[in-house]
């Protein structure tokens, strides 16, 4: 008896076991599916593109054009179309198989196929179908035009963030030494050194540091939550980016202006849908002129008959007798037809001359845009251009500045350190190295940006 006792109680202990261990991998499978992903900046690019409901749109736009390029192109085939019909008449009726009045009940029906075909309209179909063809081309540019907006979107987003931490890691180190010289400071207070309003000084000055990290903690959520409102991904999501190794030479390398400018009309979406609009625009008053052209077509068709009307004729009485079945009426009453038929517009209340007026103004419309387009985009390649010389400048003057700085504070806190300065000017000395070492994050990464839309309007995919 006792021996159960224990291997049950054993047996219990093994499932107990079996059950943690089933916990345990569990647990483990859900830390790492749950393990933060780390989004680089092609990464959050090709989300976006793949999820954008802008991006989905435009491409609906495309699928939508493409189906008036088939359409217009099946307009060429002949239309056909099959009717028939059946009646119940009353009184005095008309038979369309004897073409005699009856003044009875009749009963007649109809069923035939008619088929038409414009052989010649003024070239019309032809000049739409050419129009649509463009069109869609058009569209694609319009698509890709917007993934390039989203893209630059992004990237800013993203470069934000890598800002924003930087100052982020700045302010923390700055609290940090300071942290450590309030440290050093009350020391030397409790040896009579110093005053104690220096380490109430300093004291102050680490508290302002301390809010600095905060603001800079919230700036940088806020450019998280820019990031993900971008991406269209709610605001309580996991995502954090990748910080990527951003060498920088201090070097003036820049493309030449009017080769960007050359560059950027051979690639850029909007240059080439603007272009194409143009070309679209003149094919609409070859449309139009295509209204004042006679119409040629051709049309045939097939026809058969019933009639309860419709009997047989007996040669003996000279009368008729019994109605002639549906299945004869149906073979002997067929009938077909071929024709040709020609359409000239005389007068129409100027109708086709108001389209062709509309068309051309509509074309001239196009080609203002056109100019427009390419106007703005070479103000915004030399605005772009003349952004990153200036930050070019701004991070080689503030590079040179944040050294004097440096030394200049290193002296100072020298200085202070053996009591030959006060807290006012080591913290000045401090404050000026922080604004010198934030204005070099702002620059570098100033320029950064304003280079990579130099590279996006080279054509260069944005990638860091």
């Amino acid at each position: 008896m006792l021996k159960a006792t224990e291997m049950k109680k054993e047996s219990i202990v093994k499932k107990m076991l079996i059950c943690l261990f089933l916990f345990l991998m569990v647990a483990g499978s859900g830390s790492i599916m749950a393990q933060q992903r780390i989004w680089s900046l092609e990464d959050c690019i090709n989300y976006a593109i793949e999820n954008n409901i802008q991006i989905k749109q435009s491409e609906l736009a495309i699928e939508s054009v493409e189906a008036d390029m088939l359409q217009s192109k099946l307009n060429f085939l002949p239309n056909l179309n099959g009717n028939t019909n059946f009646s119940w008449s009353w009184g005095r009726t008309l038979d369309q198989t004897t073409y005699i009045y009856f003044n009875q009940e009749t009963n007649q029906g109809n069923m035939g196929l008619d088929a038409n075909m414009t052989l010649f309209g003024g070239l019309k179909n032809l000049n739409q179908v050419k129009r649509d063809k463009i069109d869609f081309l058009v569209s694609q540019y319009d698509a890709d035009k917007m993934r390039d907006d989203i893209s630059l979107m992004l990237t800013r987003a993203y470069l934000q963030i890598l800002f924003n931490k930087e100052l982020l890691k700045v302010a923390q180190e700055q609290v940090q030494i300071t942290t450590e010289q309030i440290d050093r400071t009350n020391k030397m207070v409790e040896a009579g050194t110093l005053a104690r309003g220096s380490l109430l000084e300093m004291e102050a000055q680490g508290a302002r540091e301390e809010l600095n990290v905060i603001n800079y903690e919230n700036l940088l959520e806020l450019a998280y939550l820019d990031l993900l409102q971008i991406l269209d991904l709610e605001s309580d999501a996991d995502l954090e980016i990748e910080i990527p190794e951003l060498t920088m030479e201090i070097i003036n390398d820049l493309q030449p202006l009017k080769s960007i400018y050359e560059t950027a009309l051979l690639t850029q979406p909007v240059v080439k849908s603007a272009e194409l609009e143009v070309e679209s625009s003149h094919k609409g008053i070859s449309i139009a002129k295509g209204e004042k052209s006679p119409v040629l077509s051709v049309g045939g068709g097939w026809r058969t008959n019933y009639s309860n009307q419709y009997r047989k004729f007996d040669p003996e009485s000279g009368g008729f007798t019994d109605v002639i079945p549906f299945n004869d009426q149906f073979k002997d009453n067929q009938s077909e037809y071929l024709g040709f038929s020609l359409s000239i517009p005389i007068f129409n209340g100027y109708q086709a001359a108001t389209m062709v007026n509309k068309a051309k103004i509509a074309a001239a419309n196009s080609e203002y845009n056109y100019e427009l387009t390419k106007n703005s985009l070479r103000k915004e390649i030399e605005q772009a251009y003349s952004d990153a010389k200036a930050a070019f400048k701004s991070y080689a003057a503030t590079q040179s500045s944040l050294n004097s700085f440096e030394e200049s504070f290193r002296y100072t806190e020298q200085k202070f350190n053996v009591g030959m300065s006060n807290s006012v000017d080591y913290n000045i000395a401090k404050s000026q190295l922080t604004s010198a070492e934030s204005e070099l994050i702002r620059a570098k990464y100033d320029y950064i940006f304003k280079t990579k839309i130099l590279d996006f309007y080279m054509g260069l995919p944005l990638s860091l």
